[in-house]
């Protein structure tokens, strides 16, 4: 029996695998240079409220007004969002290679990832996720966060798979740890060649 046939479903993260990060210390970074705001201060704020924002229980612009907009800015909202989005960019290889792989190998396709809602649904949208993905375990639908064990589980029950007939595409070690806790195997993502290589190893290679 071949590997492939072992594997009928792939978690995926997306940032960082698929996509860029989306709201990352770089890209923090980039916007409080490009506003003029104290990094410093804006990563403090930022700490302690962006659980809340990932699980779904606080909305962008109070986000918002809680790290940038507690006082007044010579910029607005809008366009401080508009900034935000734009940090997102695509890995097309990487997206082109999940794509393949579902159609080649029939596979059950499931993102898992930490995102708050209004980047999460811009993601979705921009890029098209939703034709690669036929479920979204995205941790401001679930109400928590990786590496909470409850979401691989979940992941696993939407499915309606046994953990042994899953692979799961991330990169961040300890995620793929606490998933592997629970059986399911994974492949560390640093970069696209090794990626693709370690995929085939399992019996998903593209042809």
């Amino acid at each position: 029996m071949k590997k492939s046939s072992l594997i009928r479903g792939l978690f995926v993260d997306i940032g960082g695998v698929l996509l860029t990060n989306g709201w990352d210390h770089a890209a923090r970074a980039r916007a409080a240079e490009h506003f003029a705001l104290d990094l410093d201060e804006m990563a403090h704020r930022h700490h302690l409220t962006f659980d809340t924002l990932e699980t779904g229980k606080l909305s962008l612009e109070d986000y918002l007004k809680r790290v940038v907009f507690y006082k007044r800015r010579p910029f607005s909202q809008e366009q401080f969002r508009r900034y935000m989005f734009q940090q997102s960019k695509p890995y097309p290889e990487m997206l082109e290679l999940v794509t393949q792989l579902k159609a080649q190998y029939g596979l059950k396709t499931i993102a898992v990832s930490n995102e708050g809602r209004e980047l999460n649904a811009h993601r979705v949208r921009k890029f098209k996720l939703a034709d690669l993905f036929d479920a979204f375990i995205s941790s401001c639908f679930v109400h928590f966060r990786k590496p909470d064990l409850e979401l691989y589980q979940l992941a696993l029950d939407i499915a309606q798979m046994p953990a042994r007939n899953v692979l799961y595409l991330e990169n961040t070690a300890m995620f793929l740890q606490v998933a592997k806790s629970i059986g399911i195997r994974g492949v560390l993502h640093t970069d696209y060649h090794s990626t693709r290589s370690a995929l085939a190893s399992y019996g998903l290679e593209v042809s």
